[in-house]
């Protein structure tokens, strides 16, 4: 069966190169719209599998487009595919409900495996990002450290983010704690919610 993808995203070029690059590995591009409000039309008369959405559109951002999509369908995969590596933007995007957050500049077969993780369950990060995760979880970042996020997070949680921050996969995870995939995986979407 073949993934089924819209995409928003208000660059013409990019959204028409990153649609023959997923033709061409046999996923549908079933829309690619330049706006988030047209975007969020097609979303509610099309079924999609996935949504690729650019964090920063003229008309309305990305975020309040997923803010939007969220209060449609809070299981739709959304992977925000963007240029910013700002640390906001990701703890915002992974905040309010994307199923992933990728930079443009990463390589396109690497996008296509991504996409299929996403649709396994995973949540995906730009792995140079994914210190981030890290910095948060030792409480380097203020407002974090106000919040105090972190004291959220079960003792299995706190051992998972631990190894995520070292660049550890959910499999190896698994592997090391002598857990499922499935089980990483919960409580990787338990992690990123809470944090």
């Amino acid at each position: 069966m073949k993934i089924r993808v819209i995409i928003i995203d208000d660059h013409t070029l990019f959204r028409e190169g990153l649609q023959r690059l997923l033709v061409r590995h046999e996923i549908d591009v079933i829309s690619s719209i330049s706006n988030g409000k047209e975007g969020l039309e097609e979303i509610e008369k099309n079924k999609a599998d996935i949504i690729l959405l650019d964090l920063r559109m003229p008309d309305i951002s990305g975020i309040e487009v997923l803010k939007s999509i969220r209060q449609i369908n809070k299981t739709l995969p959304v992977v925000m595919l963007t240029t910013s590596d700002d640390e906001k933007d990701l703890i915002e995007a992974l905040r309010n409900g994307a199923s992933g957050y990728l930079l443009k500049d990463m390589e396109p077969d690497d996008l296509v495996v991504a996409l299929k993780d996403v649709l396994k369950g995973e949540t995906i990060v730009a792995p140079n990002l994914v210190q981030i995760l890290a910095k948060f979880h030792q409480g380097d970042d203020e407002e974090i450290n106000k919040s105090d996020l972190i004291s959220t997070l079960t003792p299995r949680e706190n051992e998972i983010l631990e190894l995520l921050a070292e660049g550890q996969s959910n499999k190896l995870i698994a592997k090391n704690l002598g857990i499922s995939d499935g089980t990483v995986k919960l409580h990787v979407k338990s992690i990123l919610r809470k944090l």
